[in-house]
């Protein structure tokens, strides 16, 4: 190697390297700006899935169990009228997160689906409000069936789905757990 190719490498090199740094830093200014509305909207989606699944709340207050996990309170003019918790299980894709709303009686007053990735057309069948509807004024211990006729408390498995079914049912009984949790002291 002479001289020359020395200096074209360099000058290549270093060509490279303010490009990279002031494209990092261009980055780096966006993530400033946008970091704090990206924030926002996701506390604004969180609320109206906690106004989704408590629908008698008004305003919620975050508050920690006493195993250290985080719920949400939801109120109305002054009174508790649930709680609402998040709670994950592993799906068939990976985890399945979940939002539960349960009223002062232990009852489920609403789901939703926060996080999920599951087969198109089975797994995501979770989403639906026909599946989700199941879990609606049930209360205890969710259990999942397949080809019969669900009774209290038992949830009709989605066809080709029972691992996505028993994923959101066990996020749901975990929901319910931390609820007794909570109602208990």
């Amino acid at each position: 190697m002479n001289g020359k190719d020395i200096k074209m490498i360099l000058k290549t090199a270093l060509s490279l390297f303010l490009i990279c740094a002031v494209a990092a830093g261009i980055l780096a200014y966006i993530n400033t700006v946008t970091d704090p509305i990206i924030t926002s909207n996701n506390e604004k989606a969180a609320d109206e899935a906690r106004l989704q699944v408590l629908p008698d709340a008004d305003t919620f207050s975050k508050e920690t169990a006493a195993d250290g996990s985080e719920y949400y309170k939801g109120s109305s003019d002054g009174k508790t009228v649930g709680y609402v918790f998040t709670t994950s299980a592993s799906g068939y894709g990976g985890a399945v997160e979940v939002m539960t709303g349960v009223d002062t009686d232990g009852k489920v007053t609403g789901l939703s689906i926060l996080t999920i990735n599951e087969t198109p057309g089975l797994g995501m069948n979770a989403k639906k409000e026909s599946f989700l509807s199941q879990y609606i004024g049930g209360s205890g211990t969710f259990s999942v069936i397949k080809n019969a006729t669900p009774t209290e408390n038992e949830i009709l498995a989605i066809t080709s789905a029972t691992i996505t079914t028993k994923a959101v049912t066990n996020a749901v009984n975990e929901a319910l757990s931390i609820y007794e949790a909570v109602k208990e002291g």
